[in-house]
């Protein structure tokens, strides 16, 4: 299975890969549409940009009290219920005279309800595809990501201008439908992977167990901290160029596109270990140019070459998942999606603070500045893993993988 044609071919693959591609593009088409109309209600930079990613914030949430349902529900029927849910919100948000505090209500419910999401996905995707693939995998999911969301920006716009940002929130939400029934229809019906009930303290456990490592925690900020800095500066995009800002997504789309292709298909292991910090410096540092508003071909290029950049967590979580035990996987998996989402709500939001204060420009370098910085100091301080031991943590019978330093 070295080849991407092989990979599709993989028995539930290619409509595994359907619903995650739809969702994506939904959540593009109506995350640009909603942003545009918090925008021209409020002019307000701030509220834009957590209009975009606030609902990031309820992720910790989920991770907190509900990630244990990541490992112990049906994957078919969560995956179906978490995109009908989303489905249902997007279309509420498209309800003529909303209040902005209840728009962002309904946003939190919504990253309520899809703090799961990311623990049943991936953690479906560990029994599709075997392990030692699921670079490969998790690669072609990340491209699919960037291709689905510069053709969801460049159709949001041109739906916005033909169906006004309310009539593009109702296309994300028809979108998502369709991808609850592809996962309904396509999708074939497994157990849970671990038996039992979902419950907060399940939860608590085995998220205590997830950080009582040394190299699980490093991941984990590594994955979250720089990325959601940089997902900061994108959430300015629509203040900083308004009339452009569906070209700067979907040129950081295209770098990220880009980068996920040549890490994920054509990067040998010797240079995996290696390359995580470059990437996640290369990430930020592009946007300290943008502070004095350079011509538009040049902030084009700017985040395009950033976006590159993010090909860092793939490789991250290619190591993350060497260090968790089987019977955890969903719940690691969900928990460092949450965590990234979290921080690129706190992203936008202290980005939006700063542009608030000084301007979209100045903001953005200062993002940039501070993940180069969480960066330089994770890599300082990070540890070696040493050969492999047995895992240990619950779940399913341990398999010889690397160990945690």
């Amino acid at each position: 299975m070295s080849t991407y044609r092989e990979l599709l071919r993989t028995p539930e693959f290619a409509p595994f890969f359907l619903v995650s591609s739809v969702q994506v593009a939904a959540s593009t088409v109506s995350g640009l549409a909603l942003a545009t109309l918090v925008y021209a209600a409020t002019a307000s930079p701030l509220l834009s940009a957590l209009s975009m990613f606030g609902a990031s914030f309820t992720q910790v949430i989920g991770a907190s009290l509900l990630m244990s349902a990541a490992d112990r529900l049906p994957p078919r029927a969560a995956t179906t219920a978490i995109a009908l849910a989303s489905a249902a919100s997007t279309a509420l948000l498209a309800v003529p005279g909303l209040p902005v505090g209840a728009v962002f209500v309904v946003l939190l419910c919504q990253g309520l309800v899809a703090s799961v999401g990311g623990g049943v996905r991936y953690g479906l995707l560990d029994e599709i595809l075997p392990r030692e693939r699921y670079l490969l995998g998790r690669s072609v999911l990340n491209m699919s990501t960037g291709a689905m969301q510069i053709c969801g920006f460049a159709v949001g716009g041109i739906l916005m201008a033909a169906l006004s940002p309310r009539g593009t929130l109702l296309a994300g939400a028809v979108l998502y439908s369709i991808a609850a029934a592809v996962a309904r229809l396509r999708l074939a019906r497994r157990p849970p992977r671990v038996s039992g009930r979902p419950s907060i303290a399940e939860t608590w456990r085995v998220n205590s167990r997830l950080w009582a490592s040394g190299s699980r925690r490093r991941l984990y900020v590594g994955l979250w901290v720089p990325n959601g800095l940089i997902v900061g500066c994108e959430s300015l995009f629509v203040p900083y160029a308004p009339d452009h800002a569906g070209l700067l997504f979907a040129s950081a789309a295209f770098g990220m596109l880009t980068g996920d292709t040549v890490t994920g298909r054509f990067l040998r292991a010797s240079w995996r270990r290696r390359l995580p910090v470059p990437l996640l410096l290369l990430l930020a540092v592009p946007y300290l140019t943008l502070a004095p508003h350079p011509p538009l071909p040049l902030a084009v290029a700017a985040v395009t070459l950033s976006s590159v950049g993010y090909a860092a967590s793939l490789l991250q979580q290619e190591r993350l998942v060497a260090l968790v035990p089987e019977g955890m996987t969903g719940q690691a998996l969900g928990l460092h999606t949450s965590g990234m989402l979290t921080f690129q709500g706190v992203g936008a939001a202290l980005a939006g603070t700063v542009a608030q204060r000084t301007s979209p420009g100045t903001a953005m370098a200062v993002m940039a500045a501070a993940s180069i910085t969480v960066t330089l100091v994770l890599a300082a301080g990070s540890g070696r893993i040493r050969g492999p031991r047995r895992a240990v943590e619950g779940g399913c019978p341990a398999q010889q993988k690397v160990s945690e330093a």
